[in-house]
């Protein structure tokens, strides 16, 4: 199993708006690097799902139910994208600032790689986000 954290804006997609819907389709995404992401990505695999915008936080775990497809919101045929649903949500949000304070985070790709949408987490990575909570 491998680990992933999706970021979304919550004025767009929240993780309330995952729970609602159950399952979707994580579309929309226009970078590359992400969209390979989302290729390696395997059903089962965790996702931390990180609220970027307002108060920036990792606020959820989901599990990716379908591998990577074509995005239904691209005519273009060049993106894709991956189905989620929610796990659950954390019982505490963890903030980035915490996580960049942090020193056994300094080379997580949510710190030294701030823009990318869909990015990977090791499963150190993932464990100590975990402890935080």
């Amino acid at each position: 199993m491998n680990y992933w954290l999706l970021k979304t804006e919550p004025s767009t997609f929240s993780w309330d708006d995952l729970v609602r819907k159950g399952c979707a389709e994580w579309d929309g995404v226009r970078n590359y690097l992400a969209r390979n992401n989302m290729r390696a990505m395997a059903k089962g695999d965790l996702c931390f799902i990180y609220h970027s915008v307002g108060k920036p936080e990792i606020v959820g775990i989901a599990r990716v139910v379908a591998s990577a497809h074509q995005d239904s919101t691209d005519a273009s045929g060049v993106w894709q994208c991956v189905d989620v649903e929610p796990v659950k949500k954390l019982l505490r949000s963890i903030p980035l600032a915490e996580i960049k304070s942090n020193t056994q985070f300094a080379a997580m790709k949510l710190v030294t790689h701030s823009r990318l949408s869909v990015q990977p987490i090791t499963a150190d990575e993932w464990k100590n986000i975990l402890a935080l909570v």
